[in-house]
């Protein structure tokens, strides 16, 4: 089945709205989303930050959600309860879209019109994408800033895998969960940095995780696991509803 991604205009597009309703979206009813360096000082105070394997065997940066498949602890029907939301959540039904003109790339935003979020018509809980004349709307502006964001930060992801696979500090991690006394809930499947390893690194490997960056990313990541509590506590909730 074809995507429905068409280039965001203000003229076919003059009436388009989209509602803020977190529970139609499809990246919501997830369990992990993509996230980068350039967010872990903020995604770190709310979610566990890890690793997990794309389908071409790399690794990317995710922030967890629940502990099962389709489990979102932070979505409760259409609000979220968390104060910093994920890039990949906050672009909404938005995407970067790429267009050749006169052999120069150029990037744009384009909009998926089959997300159930997108509508022409006014809704109790829907913001403009255009003003009445034709101009973005602050929303829009901010979503432009949010796709800009993601898209800057596909090389320093990579770079950031690259120096940690070049060092070795990317480990598998298990951690099974007593939920109730009835047996155990396992959270497989995912990565993480290992601490052994970075505690043996040199001074010299150190000094260049430090002097691109890394090594921030690396101590936002090792403290997001606190987060795993965050969950267990948020599904323990969720179930004497």
């Amino acid at each position: 089945m074809m995507a429905n991604h068409v280039l965001l205009n203000n003229v076919e597009h003059k009436d388009l709205k989209v509602i803020q309703d977190f529970s139609l979206s499809p990246d919501a009813k997830q369990m992990c989303v993509a996230a980068f360096p350039v967010e872990a000082r903020h995604a770190q105070a709310h979610y566990p930050l890890v690793f997990a394997k794309d389908g071409e065997g790399n690794f990317q940066m995710v922030a967890l959600f629940g502990l099962e498949q389709g489990e979102n602890l932070f979505l409760d029907d259409d609000k979220w309860h968390a104060s910093y939301l994920p890039l990949v959540i906050e672009k909404g039904p938005f995407l970067i879209g790429r267009s050749n003109t006169d052999g120069q790339e150029r990037l744009s935003i384009h909009v998926d019109m089959d997300d159930p979020r997108v509508v022409n018509e006014p809704h109790d809980s829907s913001v403009d994408v255009f003003l009445p004349h034709g101009g973005n709307s602050e929303y829009i502006d901010n979503v432009a800033n949010v796709l800009s964001t993601l898209h800057e930060s596909q090389a320093s992801h990579e770079q950031f895998i690259a120096a940690l696979e070049a060092n070795n500090l990317i480990e598998s991690f298990v951690v099974d969960i007593d939920l109730d006394g009835n047996g155990t809930n396992r959270l497989s499947g995912f990565y993480t940095i290992n601490e052994d390893v970075l505690k043996s690194l040199d001074k010299d490997a150190l000094g260049d995780l430090h002097e691109k960056g890394h090594l921030n990313t690396i101590y936002m990541m090792l403290a997001s696991m606190s987060q795993l509590s965050t969950l267990v506590t948020l599904k323990k909730n969720a179930r004497e509803k």
